[in-house]
């Protein structure tokens, strides 16, 4: 293969694939609707067609001046976007949609890509907007490729949990990295043995790149972290990482030190009726799982995947927090609220 259409490409997953793509010298077009900063506009290597991929003539016109050889669909959010797209691209080496490990509808641990049952999507699901049918309708878009594979169109499904790393604009993980950045004491719902799986957002790209080149026709491929870690073992590996990229200020040559940074944290673990001394309770903190959300990755690893290691991957992360103004404020408690339970905490 030797020429790749990304469908989004500027914002988080696709602009990790798309220079996924360039360091395997692919001629790289990507297919958006301008609405965002373009970080390759001065790179002669990508190719920039606007237009909305809800629009089927639009697609039709972009496969036509494109004829890729692999698509990637990046921003595919409801059923009918990829039974359109597998219809355009029907003739493609490789189409490759990015689903969810949201899309798994029954728990298990580990959930398979072959084993585990999809969500159900009913009429209504595949067209509503809400996060509350969001793995609804990503099962449906999986749905979608099966059957397209089922015509003989060369069609693949990934499915990543949560995706970290740099130009994240969730900003989950910044809420963690946010807190042990800055406070020596960081409250961890439950006894910190939560499990909630995640990944890193080069993985992401490497595993797309590599199942249009190696995967099989209606096969699903799960990408996630090939080490799993707890959510405290995950603040441990924050506060590592920034001690790696921004260690503790040490004496100067003219003797003047700088203030330090709270790196030498002390995980707090709080149950739900302590939390309710803030009004909180666990499900407040994003990253937080009740019932631990694992999926295999044997399957992908078996076509010569690699995941990064999660020190290197942590750093990389936290170094580009450190360089942005984001904090993953709107994804946990307010301060206020947890120094209120710590303050009780230490009356008992």
């Amino acid at each position: 293969m030797d020429t790749a259409l990304v469908i989004g490409g500027t914002r988080f997953i696709g602009r990790h694939l798309v220079e996924e793509l360039l360091a395997h010298d692919y001629d790289v077009t990507i297919f958006t609707r301008g609405n965002r900063e373009n970080p390759f506009a001065e790179d002669d290597r990508v190719e920039h067609v606007e237009g909305d991929r809800t629009n089927d003539s639009a697609l039709e016109a972009v496969a036509a001046t494109v004829d890729p050889d692999a698509v990637f669909d990046c921003v595919a959010y409801y059923p009918r976007d990829v039974r359109a797209a597998t219809e355009i691209f029907a003739d493609v080496d490789a189409y490759v949609y990015v689903s969810s490990g949201a899309a798994y509808g029954r728990e298990e641990i580990p959930k398979r890509a072959d084993e585990t049952p999809l969500e159900p999507c009913t009429t209504e699901q595949a067209r509503d907007d809400s996060m509350d049918t969001y793995g609804n309708r990503k099962a449906e878009g999986d749905r979608a490729v099966f059957a397209a594979a089922d015509r003989g169109v060369n069609a693949t499904v990934v499915r990543p949990p949560i995706v970290y790393g740099p130009h994240d604009y969730t900003e989950r993980l910044d809420f963690w990295i946010d807190r042990v950045d800055r406070f020596e004491r960081v409250l961890v719902p439950g006894d910190g043995t939560n499990i909630h799986h995640r990944v890193y957002v080069e993985d992401v790209a490497s595993a797309l790149r590599i199942v249009a080149e190696r995967g099989d026709p209606g096969e699903a491929y799960n990408v996630a972290d090939r080490r799993i870690v707890t959510l405290e073992e995950m603040v441990d590996l924050i506060a590592d990482a920034l001690d790696r990229v921004a260690p503790r200020a040490t004496e100067s040559a003219s003797g003047e030190r700088s203030e330090p940074r709270a790196t030498e944290v002390q995980v707090v673990h709080v149950g739900p009726h302590e939390l309710e001394v803030g009004g909180l309770s666990p499900d407040d903190y994003v990253l937080y799982r009740e019932y631990p959300h694992v999926l295999s990755t044997a399957k992908l690893a078996d076509l010569g995947w690699e995941s990064t290691p999660l020190e290197e991957a942590m750093a990389r992360t936290v170094e580009h927090h450190l360089e942005h103004d984001r904090d993953g404020s709107d994804h946990g408690p307010d301060r206020e609220a947890e120094e209120r339970v710590l303050g009780v905490l230490e009356t008992m």
